[in-house]
Order: structure tokens, then C-alpha cells, then sequence
């Protein structure tokens, strides 16, 4: 157990606790997105969709849970990093100025992802940890996006989740060790797609139900 405590205090070990957590909030993003698309296709689809994963039970409350912990150990372990960074050099953030180049995704990624922790908190307890013995999860969304405010919150979110993907999904590839010129302009161009299908995807939703559905 001495190496796993000490490769997971190094720099390298943190980086990859990093890359293997950002990989599976990416991959639930996709699957998230893709349940909740089913709302453009009637309140019904969605419901069901919806009992559909209630069904689980304990599964997807352990689900839930540990993206909560995921989330958890990304952000702290990436703050940690950024002040090591920032300590031993400082004004400089943990990536290489020279290999995948600067953006707004890359100079914000410790305060993106701060936002998007307290956005997770947030999104779970109005909508996954509140009684929904009442109500249908239809009405519930439906409800809530009827207020502008939290729809600029929840917009504004996905532009953040945006910007951290835009980064983030290069980032995890370079630290598992797949940076190379020939592949890294494919890798950077498919997180940017990605960083807009999300964006978009997500951030359009409460705008159709406040002003179309």
C-alpha cells in the first residue's frame, strides 16, 4: 500500500486521479445529456426516462453520490496542484505554456471548477435529494425553469462546464500520455466539440422550457 500512498502523493499521481475523475464527469455529462434530451420529445418520454432511473433505487443513489465524490476529490486535488504550481512558480498554472497552448479554458480551470462543484451541489439538492412523491420530475423541471433567475443560473453553469470540458478533455490526454503533434490538434479540436455539444445541450434546455415548452 506504500507505493499506491505514494504514487498518489505525487505530482503524477495527482494529475492522474485528475484525468481518470474528469474522464468519468465527461462521460456522464454524454449520458446525462442524453436522458435529458428526451424533455423535446413530451413530457411523457421524459417522465419515463426519468422513472426509469428512479427505478435503480440504490444504485443510482450510490451513482449520485459518487460523482458528488468525484467531484470532490477533482477539485481538491486540481486546487492543490495550482498552489504547488503557484508556490514553486508563481504565475504559472500547472499546464505547459508550450504544449496545447493558452485559452480561457486553461487560465480558469481552478475556478471552473469550483463553480461547478458548488453548480453540482446545487443542481442535486433541487432536483435528486427533494420529495418527488407529489409531483412528476416533468413539473418539477418545468417549475423551476419558470423562473428566469435560475435559468441565467443553470446558463450560465453550462458555459462554465463549457470552458473547464474545452481544456479539460485535452489536459487528461496529455497526462495519460497521448501528446504528440500528430495527434494532439484532433484531441484539442474534439474537446472543443465537445465542450459546445454540452454547452449547448444543456444550457438551451431551460431556455426551451421557459420560452417554448
Amino acid at each position: 500500500m506504500n507505493w499506491l500512498t505514494q504514487t498518489l502523493g505525487s505530482s503524477i499521481g495527482k494529475k492522474l486521479m485528475m484525468a481518470i475523475t474528469g474522464l468519468s464527469f465527461i462521460g456522464f455529462l454524454a449520458a446525462h445529456l442524453a436522458g435529458n434530451l428526451t424533455i423535446y420529445f413530451g413530457k411523457d418520454s421524459f417522465n419515463s426516462y426519468a422513472e426509469h432511473l428512479h427505478s435503480l433505487g440504490p444504485v443510482l443513489t450510490a451513482a449520485e453520490l459518487g460523482l458528488l465524490t468525484f467531484a470532490l476529490i477533482h477539485v481538491l486535488t486540481g486546487a492543490l496542484l495550482f498552489y504547488q504550481n503557484w508556490r514553486a512558480r508563481p504565475g504559472r498554472y500547472v499546464v505547459d505554456r508550450s504544449s496545447g497552448g493558452r485559452s480561457i479554458g486553461s487560465r480558469t480551470m481552478p475556478y471552473t471548477g469550483f463553480i461547478i462543484l458548488a453548480f453540482v451541489m446545487f443542481h442535486l439538492l433541487n432536483f435528486s435529494f427533494v420529495d418527488k412523491s407529489q409531483t412528476t420530475i416533468f413539473e418539477l423541471v418545468a417549475n423551476s425553469f419558470q423562473n428566469p433567475i435560475y435559468v441565467l443560473i443553470y446558463v450560465a453553469a453550462m458555459v462554465v462546464v463549457a470552458l473547464h470540458v474545452s481544456h479539460g478533455f485535452w489536459s487528461l490526454f496529455q497526462t495519460i500520455g497521448a501528446n504528440h503533434p500528430k495527434y494532439t490538434p484532433a484531441i484539442t479540436l474534439i474537446g472543443l466539440l465537445l465542450s459546445l455539444v454540452f454547452g449547448i445541450g444543456f444550457g438551451f434546455i431551460p431556455v426551451y422550457i421557459l420560452f417554448i415548452a
